[in-house]
């Protein structure tokens, strides 16, 4: 079994969330990796730190699996392989010794994820949640970044508890509680990603 080191956008700048982001993504793939096979989740705050810090990684721990997981902020062309569509957007280029195992993306964005599980949404805001503002195309990577952020303040901003939904109040509690199995179902690139860590962990 080969060490697998993620490297995600997320957490921003405060060392608070960057916490709530690794138990976020932490708790997430526990529902689908065996126990005691956890990946190392590196929260790099922006995009761009993001790639910086996969970047070096890749070079200096050469016995991991180091993974970027970035949003991919847009529609991925299905002639595009990943590391095209971040060439096309961020003029990123692929570091040495990366492939398209190591770069993966939350199409468009990781709150896509969470509207894949409208039921623990409706759980997780309680009264006054409005399910029917929530996007309904099955497939969640066709739904536009705005339409998904749109959706989710539409549907909690009359919850008696939670509020309307807010990036650092709610996320990462909301990603640790979703279903991967919906996720991956809606997700083309959920999938890829979860079904090469559970590759890795054999």
């Amino acid at each position: 079994m080969v060490k697998i080191r993620i490297y995600v956008e997320g957490g921003g700048d405060q060392h608070a969330l960057k916490s709530k982001c690794r138990a976020g993504f932490r708790m997430f793939f526990e529902k689908v990796l065996p126990q005691g096979r956890m990946p190392s989740i590196i929260a790099c705050g922006s995009r761009n730190k993001a790639f910086s810090y996969f970047c070096t990684a890749i070079k200096q721990h050469r016995n991991a699996f180091c993974v970027l997981l970035v949003d991919s902020e847009s529609p991925i062309r299905n002639s595009a392989n990943r590391w095209d569509h971040l060439k096309e957007r961020d003029n990123w280029n692929k570091p040495d010794g990366a492939n398209e195992e190591n770069i993966h993306f939350m199409v468009q964005c990781m709150e896509s994820w969470f509207i894949a599980d409208k039921e623990c949404l409706a759980f997780f805001f309680g009264q006054g949640f409005n399910v029917n503002a929530i996007p309904d195309n099955p497939n969640i990577e066709a739904v536009s970044k705005a339409d998904i952020f749109n959706g989710l303040k539409n549907s909690s901003r009359n919850t008696k508890t939670k509020g309307k939904y807010g990036k650092g109040s709610h996320s990462f509690d909301i990603l640790s509680k979703i279903s991967p199995a919906k996720v991956r179902e809606a997700s083309e690139h959920a999938d890829i990603l979860l079904r090469i860590l559970e590759e890795k962990n054999k």
